[in-house]
């Protein structure tokens, strides 16, 4: 019995959010091991261990030439001067001559601020502080994302919308541009809405990124050949 459940709780842990289908099966056809497995959970939970365990998995994760507490802290600020400013992100993205999803993003800690538009960022933003706009320019962003946003329903749902349509997307790219991709660097990206005939709100996401055509990798053309010993 001691090994079954080692194997169960194993497979809870593996399992990560299946679990509770894994639990109901147990409940419907096995209802010993369901009663021990739960007991088992319980006295995990309300364990040190389980604490040591929480406070593992709420460190923020680090790198060597950043601060993702840093980061996360100055987003806050960013967020709260944008609050006070009593701007839209369209509002605020027109005073700075940008895109409004870009404009999330410098406030985000995703794109880095130019010395340009942090003049007028903060003229639109006066209760940011000046150190907070100084290391936007002088930070070069980390570009990522934690796993755990897709767990968002508004961002799993425009996740799902994009590798759903993915293949879709790529034949139609490939008929009108040719054997290529989209960049995301020389790109713009804007958050949109429009109403619908029926008097519904409809959300409208635009993608322009500029066309990149894969090469033929002529010999003659690479500067930069690989030693041959």
């Amino acid at each position: 019995h001691l090994n079954t459940l080692l194997f169960l709780l194993l497979l809870l842990l593996l399992l990560g959010d299946n679990a509770v289908l894994l639990l109901l099966l147990l409940e419907a056809r096995e209802p010993y091991y369901f009663t021990m497995l739960s007991s088992a959970c319980r006295r995990f939970i309300s364990s040190p261990s389980a604490a040591a365990v929480v406070r593992s998995s709420a460190t923020p994760r680090t790198y060597s030439s950043i601060s993702a507490t840093e980061i996360a802290e100055r987003t806050k600020r960013m967020l709260d001067a944008k609050e006070k400013s009593g701007l839209s992100y369209d509002e605020l993205s027109s005073k700075l001559g940008v895109t409004n999803t870009y404009t999330a993003q410098l406030l985000m800690g995703q794109a880095r601020l130019t010395s340009t538009t942090a003049i007028k960022l903060q003229e639109a933003l006066p209760t940011a502080s000046q150190q907070d706009i100084d290391n936007m320019q002088t930070t070069y962003p980390m570009r990522a994302f934690d796993e755990a946003i897709l767990k968002e329903p508004n961002v799993y749902r425009t996740y799902e919308a994009i590798t759903h349509y993915g293949e879709a997307i790529k034949s139609i790219i490939n008929e009108q541009c040719g054997d290529g991709i989209m960049s995301a660097i020389d790109f713009y990206c804007d958050v949109g809405s429009t109403t619908g005939k029926h008097g519904e709100k409809r959300v409208v996401i635009t993608f322009n990124g500029k066309f990149l055509p894969h090469i033929e990798q002529k010999m003659d053309d690479n500067s930069a050949k690989s030693p041959r010993d």
